[in-house]
């Protein structure tokens, strides 16, 4: 496409020069009814003067040339050498020189550079977006209507070029606001404050009222020895700044209005990108809190728990962070410590044990509040208090090279108080597990009877380590000598009520065996104690057996089996039967069927008794069953009842990789005397 219109011009190596390269620029632009393309090329134009005038220190060329469907600029300078590669790395926002081809790279339609024997130039094209846009403003161009009346042409151009001028101070079109940082377009509406007033250079200052004073946000231009034009900045406390404007010579009247109108704007710019960064960083403190209190939930361990914290809190919150916990004398101890820097570690826990953590801990409670920790660790302590209690205090060092901002110090109280919650309920848990774990203790005996000739061994596995205490139960009582009386069985149910149940059976079966009462009485007697219980439908499954050595080496068993699995009789040549005769579990119904068995253990046999926690073990929709018990158990005959148990109880859980979800109790009675010749293979 030909070209429309196209201007070359030399220019000096000053800070006057890229004002006249934007001035060529935008008279091109006009001339084609580019306008949408201003802000862009103007932008860019900028950036490339300024880079030739500083960087290369030469007399620079500026070439512009517009057609119908865009416009090229190409700045060339003098000096030799290659185009720095630096130049597209992300810019320091609070550089004075240009941005270099970082928004050239970013916001042209196409770019490169040139070279020959004289020097260097770098050349952008901006493509415009809507040609018949284009098409129509260069109609309305052509089509013009004359000015009539007594004014005089050339004060209406001025004052239109006034008015252009003045528009462009203020407006910036919505893809160049988008496409720049807050810190880019206060430097580019600097910019133009200046080349509209004629001003040799601008800054604008921000305090933002954190303690380190005012920071120049931007700058353009060089200063003067004329007095400068300062306006405040109408900016929402704590922020403060101002702008201003160094002049060639005193600066006229209109300055400070034309100074004020881009006051407005640009407090404008830093009061939204304020609200923005406000409500992303509360957003982030937001999503934080929640991700902290998810981890801290997810941890039932005291010790993990104590760990877990100061891993959370740095380094977003500090750059190390310590857990001091009251212990059981009333004293603090520390329990965690983590840094930033692990290196730095020792040297932190000496200077943390050097200071007074309990007169902290006291004014921070006085207080309600964070506290501040004196040089050498500086940062802040606060309270771990859950549920009324002082568990203990949270100390984090200062974030960096700042102090903790407010911001900062409302987060820490959130998290101290989720960490506190965490800790306690941590230690709420493992007091509850203990409980559980003695309860469970409780319910079995803490040894088995041994007896010459005669073996007995149990195995258990509860279904939950946690707080929960399962209903399974085991227990051999010696009567007399080479007389005992064997028993288990299940509960139904978990947890308290069924433990309370459980040894309830247990100690009913104890002393009945001891009182030398009848097993059917004693079952009776159970049953309608199980049914005079407040809680229905709390019933049990037993099996109970009394053991007689005979001087012969065998051992009679007599079964009673009430609604219990019946037990496995492994013989010594590795036969398996089930024996007994099913009964009525106990606590179920008002009249209970009693059928007693007989069985005798020959030398080398053995009677595994078991809970349903064994046959009903998962193997996705496949359960242990009867026959894997035999199967496991058939290469154990003739072995002593210790190692029947472990083989039993180890096949159970290699069965499935899950955990299991009901408790298993075994209990093995085998005879061990001697077998008379080898035992047969099967």
């Amino acid at each position: 496409m030909s070209v429309r219109a196209r201007r070359r011009l030399r220019l000096p190596a000053n800070h006057r020069s890229p004002a006249a390269a934007r001035a060529v620029v935008r008279e091109v632009l006009a001339e084609v009814g580019l306008t949408d393309l201003m802000d862009e090329a103007l932008l860019l134009t900028t950036e490339l003067a300024t880079n030739g005038v500083i960087h290369a220190g030469t007399d620079i060329d500026v070439d512009v040339a517009a057609d119908d469907s865009g416009v090229t600029v190409t700045v060339t300078d003098y000096a030799s050498g290659p185009i720095e590669p630096t130049t597209l790395t992300p810019p320091d926002e609070m550089a004075e020189h240009g941005r270099g081809l970082l928004l050239v790279d970013q916001f042209a339609s196409s770019w490169g550079t040139s070279h020959d024997s004289t020097g260097k130039g770098v050349w952008f094209r901006l493509d415009n977006r809507e040609s018949s846009t284009v098409a129509t403003k260069a109609s309305l161009r052509d089509e013009s209507i004359p000015v009539n009346g007594s004014v005089a042409d050339d004060d209406v151009e001025a004052t239109a070029r006034a008015a252009e001028r003045v528009s462009w101070l203020i407006h910036i079109g919505d893809e160049l606001r988008q496409r720049l940082t807050m810190s880019q377009l206060v430097s580019e509406m600097l910019l133009r404050l200046c080349e509209v007033v004629g001003a040799s250079g601008g800054t604008v200052w921000l305090d933002t009222g954190d303690g380190q004073g005012e920071m120049r946000l931007a700058r353009y231009g060089t200063d003067s020895p004329h007095a400068p034009v300062i306006v405040p900045l109408p900016v929402n406390r704590p922020h403060s700044g101002r702008i201003e404007l160094h002049p060639d010579a005193p600066a006229p009247r209109h300055w400070n209005s034309l100074a004020a109108l881009s006051a407005d704007r640009i407090a404008l710019v830093i009061e939204t990108d304020r609200v923005t960064s406000t409500d992303r960083r509360r957003r982030g403190w937001l999503h934080f809190l929640a991700e902290a209190g998810e981890l801290l939930a997810q941890s039932l361990d005291v010790d993990l728990t104590m760990a877990l914290i100061p891993q959370i809190m740095v380094p977003r919150l500090g750059q190390w962070c310590a857990i001091h916990v009251v212990n059981e004398w009333d004293e603090l101890e520390l329990s965690a410590l983590s840094h930033a820097d692990e290196g730095t570690l020792p040297r932190l826990k000496q200077r943390i044990g050097d200071y007074p953590v309990s007169e902290r801990l006291e004014e921070a409670r006085a207080v309600g509040g964070p506290v501040p920790l004196p040089k050498p660790v500086e940062g802040v302590l606060l309270p771990l208090i859950a549920r009324g209690g002082v568990l203990g205090a949270l100390s984090i060092g200062r974030p960096g090279d700042r102090p903790h901002s407010p911001d900062d110090l409302t987060v820490l109280q959130d998290a101290a108080r989720r960490a506190a919650l965490a800790i306690d309920n941590a230690r709420i848990h493992s007091d509850r597990q203990q409980i559980a774990q003695a309860f469970q203790n409780a319910l079995l005996p803490s040894a088995l009877p041994k007896a010459h000739g005669l073996g007995f061994a149990a195995e258990y596995v509860p279904a939950s380590t946690g707080t929960d205490v399962g209903g399974d139960f085991y227990d051999v009582v010696e009567l007399s000598k080479g007389r005992y009386s064997a028993s288990i069985g299940d509960v139904c149910g978990k947890g308290a009520q069924a433990a309370a149940l459980t040894g309830l059976v247990r100690d009913i079966l104890r002393v009945m065996a001891r009182d030398e009462r009848p097993v059917g009485r004693t079952l009776e007697l159970l049953n309608h104690t199980l049914l005079e219980q407040p809680d229905e439908g709390r019933y049990a499954t037993v099996a109970t057996a009394r053991v007689d050595q005979r001087d012969d080496g065998r051992v009679d068993v007599e079964l009673f089996l009430s609604g219990h699995e019946k037990p496995l009789l492994l013989r010594a040549d590795g036969r398996c039967e089930y024996v007994g005769r099913e009964g009525t579990a106990v606590g179920l119904l008002p009249s209970l069927a009693i059928n007693p068995a007989t069985v005798t253990l020959d030398p080398g046999d053995a009677l595994v008794f078991y809970t349903d926690g064994v046959t009903e073990r998962r193997n996705g929709s496949q359960l242990f069953g009867h026959s894997n018990i035999c199967r496991s158990l058939r290469p154990m005959a003739g072995f002593p009842a210790g190692a029947i148990a472990a083989r039993l109880r180890s096949a159970v859980a290699q069965y499935s990789s899950e955990d299991p979800r009901d408790d298993m109790a075994v209990l093995v009675i085998a005879n061990e005397n001697a077998v008379d010749g080898p035992v047969a293979a099967n």
